[in-house]
């Protein structure tokens, strides 16, 4: 299933990837934000469950904001994978 995502607080403005049905996510694609960083989380993470991603990701700050496009990445695919059939 490919997902579609859009950020908050941010500098991406959208996050797309494909989520299997045993929650394997690939193709990780950021619109804006920091393109070498976010090329690099995007290949790093990619063929990683959606429980991977957020376990290393989620809750990471960047600068003085309380989230991070790694974060929102985190958020993303624990939703999409809260959408797939078991």
């Amino acid at each position: 299933m490919h997902y579609q995502f859009t950020p908050q607080g941010v500098c991406s403005f959208g996050i797309e990837f494909d989520i299997a049905p045993d929650k394997k996510i690939t193709n990780i694609a950021f619109q804006g934000g920091c393109n070498g960083n976010l090329k690099a989380i995007s290949k790093l993470c990619d063929g990683m469950t959606a429980d991977e991603i957020a376990g290393k990701l989620k809750g990471n700050t960047c600068g003085f904001k309380n989230t991070s496009c790694a974060d929102q990445l985190a958020i993303a695919v624990l939703r999409a994978a809260s959408e797939v059939a078991p």
